[in-house]
């Protein structure tokens, strides 16, 4: 029988960090063509969003949605554990809530390297949601059907 997995003593095997890089490629861009369609503003990301983003904003009362993310606060020890404890409600109610993704670093910038950062899936979410929520999003829905009118 094999040992129990223990993720502390794992390896990196360079495949699956690729198979990871191309699944959250194909989120962000599958996100991105979303934004192109349809206004933020108008847009369900989950079946709890109204949920995840009350819970959110009770939880995260300093986070600023049209700011940009301090991603050092974000990753320290003290908000890994504060985020850890609040996206493990969702570990039974929503699907990959703890899956590796890539988040935009600010509302007001498209995905690239410079202006991205590693983040979980529950982040995303909520994060998303609270821009969305704030109508930041709004930008790439009449930035997409300007280029498609001219």
């Amino acid at each position: 029988m094999p040992e129990k997995f223990d993720p502390e003593k794992a390896e990196n095997f360079e495949d699956m960090e690729k198979q990871f890089a191309v699944v959250a490629v194909e989120h962000l861009m599958t996100y991105w063509s979303i934004l192109e369609k349809v206004k933020g503003s108008q847009l369900r990301l989950t079946k709890m969003d109204d949920e995840i983003y009350e819970d959110f904003k009770a939880n995260f009362p300093e986070f600023d949605p049209a700011a940009t993310i301090d991603e050092d606060a974000m990753k320290s020890k003290a908000g890994k554990e504060k985020w850890r404890n609040w996206m493990n409600q969702y570990e039974k109610k929503i699907n990959d809530y703890n899956f590796g993704t890539i988040i935009r670093s600010n509302p007001k910038f498209e995905y690239d390297k410079d202006t991205t950062i590693f983040g979980w899936r529950m982040q995303f979410y909520a994060i998303e949601i609270a821009r969305n929520r704030a109508g930041l999003n709004d930008w790439i829905y009449e930035k997409a059907q300007q280029k498609g009118s001219s």
